[in-house]
């Protein structure tokens, strides 16, 4: 099957008072690491939708990755340009540009857990996260979406998920405030016995 990796990273970043995606995570911007995350997926392109700032550096080797910038910053907006870029791909991981600790493992299995399903979804401690993986059968729907809604509302109307359970809780972690960027930034306290 042929995949699309779409990194959503069009927001304002208000939460975190703006320059969210810019701001500097262990030495680079936390967009970057969305990339490779979205990268490390078994996809032919990187979409990262953007506002027209958002400067993202230069990518060099395999799979390419593209720019798409849009002027708002309404995640339905975002997530139906991506979407509508990924062409006659068979499917479409959407990655968040606020997620920077997304286990490059992750976006295999939802690959092999797909099947002929509407999507597939990470769930740790039963809680779904991110990436989600798109079968092309959502991408009508998810051109059907307004404001800020993204295809969250879609996937819990629907009985035909597959559900990939993963250790990690960082399929959870989005980074909104400036505090959530700076507990990330520490350094993990030292093991007690």
């Amino acid at each position: 099957m042929t995949f699309v990796a779409v990194v959503l990273a069009a927001g304002a970043g208000t939460r975190f008072g703006g320059g969210k995606l810019s701001a500097l995570l262990h030495g680079e911007p936390l967009v970057r690491h969305a990339i490779r995350a979205a990268r490390a997926a078994p996809v032919d392109r990187v979409v990262v939708v953007c506002s027209p700032d958002l400067a993202i550096g230069e990518w060099t080797g395999s799979p390419p990755v593209e720019t798409l910038r849009v002027a708002s910053d309404a995640l339905s907006v975002s997530l139906k340009a991506g979407i509508a870029a990924a062409g006659a791909a068979e499917g479409a991981f959407v990655f968040l540009g606020d997620m920077p600790l997304v286990p490059h493992d992750v976006a295999d299995r939802l690959a092999m857990a797909l099947d002929d399903r509407f999507a597939a979804v990470p769930r740790q401690a039963g809680r779904n996260g991110h990436p989600v993986l798109l079968s092309r059968r959502a991408f009508p729907e998810i051109a059907g979406l307004s404001g800020d809604e993204g295809a969250g509302k879609l996937l819990k109307a629907r009985g035909d998920i597959a559900f990939v359970e993963c250790a990690s809780d960082t399929i959870h972690l989005d980074i909104d405030r400036r505090e959530d960027l700076a507990r990330i930034e520490l350094p993990e306290p030292p093991a007690t016995s």
